[in-house]
């Protein structure tokens, strides 16, 4: 048990049986009344955000959530397997839990998964991976009308935005939080 005092980024709480990561917080003290805390939540299943204001001091029941790195090894049906890197140990997780992650994750892979009660909940890809372009049009110089950018598939599936000059079997890093392009990766 804390107060919403204690809150701060990547803290699971626990509000109505449900579970929230809260991904902003920020105290206010106005002029005039009692200081709160407001902050924006995610629901670790559902992926939900919502904005919660806290008055201050009040109590909020924190989860205790595990972090490991995990490697994921392959696909088995709907499911993902992980091996826990310290362990050795394989966790078969759900599509439902992988996510948006898997337009990004590569066998062989490092990520942090996060485990609530022998149960892993959330699949955390490093911010950025660095992935192979399969097809892409050749771009046409001049072509401007779209801001400079077309489409590319990667080596995962996964189709993203990138430059005009990108040509097929280029390497890029690509941000696993919005699926942005990066730049080339020089080998």
């Amino acid at each position: 048990m804390a107060t919403s005092n204690d809150l701060k980024n990547g803290l699971v709480l626990s509000i109505d049986g449900q579970l929230w990561t809260v991904i902003e917080f920020q105290h206010v003290k106005p002029g005039k009344g009692g200081a709160f805390v407001r902050s924006k939540l995610k629901n670790v299943l559902s992926g939900k955000v919502v904005d919660r204001t806290f008055n201050a001091g009040v109590k909020v029941d924190v989860e205790q959530v595990d972090k490991r790195d995990m490697q994921y090894l392959y696909r088995d049906g709907d499911d993902w397997v992980f091996m826990d890197e310290s362990s050795y140990e394989q966790y078969p997780i759900s599509n439902a839990v992988v996510g948006d992650s898997s337009k990004f994750l590569l066998e062989n892979q490092s990520a942090t998964v996060s485990v609530h009660n022998g149960t892993p909940i959330v699949v955390d890809l490093p911010p950025n991976v660095e992935l192979m372009i399969t097809y892409t049009e050749p771009g046409v110089q001049g072509d401007r009308s779209t801001g400079g950018s077309k489409p590319a598939t990667l080596e995962t599936g996964a189709v993203i935005q990138v430059p005009l000059f990108i040509e097929n079997d280029t390497k890029i890093k690509v941000d696993t939080r919005d699926g942005s392009y990066l730049g080339r990766v020089n080998d």
